[in-house]
């Protein structure tokens, strides 16, 4: 009996929970008419798609995400953490932040959702920025004394990159890309679920916002 691949339905399922929030108010359609439709506009899955021998095994557990498929240091370290082994397993939320905005106080919500969240397999990954008004010039001694500092962040931060679409760096070329938007400014949030962009955010969506957590609540494991 023909069955399709379970990444496929397992995307199908986020897809189709995610567009039933964005898309019940106005065309009524249900989850399993939506999961339906995305297994039907699928690509059949080949027979390499199917192999199961140890080669295959193990030339898929090489593979990575394009969106976590980075490296970074960690912010005031020499740390480098390889994004794809460290969070592709899990629920990610990127965030560029700055110091000195009027939304820097968003780091405490950003670290109450992630106490909230982490031991369901949720983490947040800050990525200072100085693009936007330029209110993160400092160094990442600096930055650290804010986030870690005044707002006692325990979250990891990263090393300073470039967010907006002129001269983003690749972690946000291929963010903006999926997204179809990059950010505008400042904690701007993109929702990766297990190596799958699922929501982009606005900076003026709060890290506790509604529209976060119900989706952290669909998508975490109880």
């Amino acid at each position: 009996m023909f069955s399709y691949p379970a990444h496929l339905t397992a995307r199908c399922r986020s897809l189709a929970a995610m567009m039933h929030r964005r898309t019940r108010r106005r065309m009524g359609f249900s989850t399993a008419t939506l999961f339906a439709f995305c297994l039907f506009i699928s690509p059949l899955p080949t027979a390499a798609a199917n192999d199961s021998s140890p080669t295959a095994a193990t030339t898929a557990a090489q593979n990575c995400p394009a969106t976590l498929n980075f490296s970074l240091r960690k912010l005031n370290s020499d740390q480098t953490i390889d994004l794809c082994a460290a969070y592709k397993d899990k629920t990610v939320l990127v965030v560029n932040t700055a110091s000195h905005c009027g939304f820097t106080p968003q780091f405490s919500g950003l670290e109450n959702i992630y106490q909230q969240y982490k031991a369901r397999g949720f983490v947040v990954l800050g990525m200072p920025s100085n693009d936007f008004g330029s209110q993160d010039p400092g160094s990442e001694k600096e930055i650290a004394s804010v986030c870690h500092g005044q707002y006692k962040t325990s979250f990891p931060m990263f090393e300073k990159l470039h967010a907006a679409q002129a001269s983003a760096s690749p972690l946000y070329t291929t963010l903006g890309t999926l997204a179809g938007e990059y950010p505008a400014w400042n904690f701007h949030k993109y929702l990766i679920h297990k190596g799958e962009l699922i929501a982009s955010f606005p900076s003026h969506v709060a890290p506790e916002d509604k529209r976060i957590v119900s989706m952290l609540e669909d998508f975490l494991p109880q």
